[in-house]
């Protein structure tokens, strides 16, 4: 079955830095567009950003110029390098999985289980 695994999350100072990973297992369809998205308490789910299958990337604008997300294919891993992390960054971080990029984001798709990233 599909499984979506996310690591890398923890607690960094204002400023520092996180790589958060997602390992991608058990997809046997063809898969246009894989994202990372976070919510924080109180608050509704959002994209951080997604890479489709050509490797265009998006970015939240309040993250732009900060993140940068990354897949490899040949380990299945979709990557988010995280810098000059913002207080406002804390949050659960998922990544998600979807076979058209107009639907990623969807409770359909595939989501990983989260990695909490608290900045302080």
């Amino acid at each position: 079955h599909v499984q979506l695994v996310e690591s890398g999350g923890g607690s960094v100072q204002a400023g520092g830095s996180l790589r958060l990973s997602c390992e991608v297992s058990g997809i046997t369809e063809g898969t246009n567009c894989i994202g990372w998205f976070r919510q924080a308490p109180g608050k509704e789910r959002a994209e951080v950003a997604r890479i489709d299958s050509v490797g265009t990337t998006t970015y939240a604008d309040n993250v732009k110029g900060r993140f940068t997300i990354s897949k490899d294919t040949a380990q299945n891993t979709l990557n988010l390098q995280m810098d000059s992390l913002k207080v406002e960054d804390t949050a659960m971080y998922y990544c998600a999985i979807s076979r058209y990029c107009v639907t990623l984001g969807a409770a359909h798709n595939y989501w990983g289980q989260g990695t909490q990233v608290t900045v302080s």
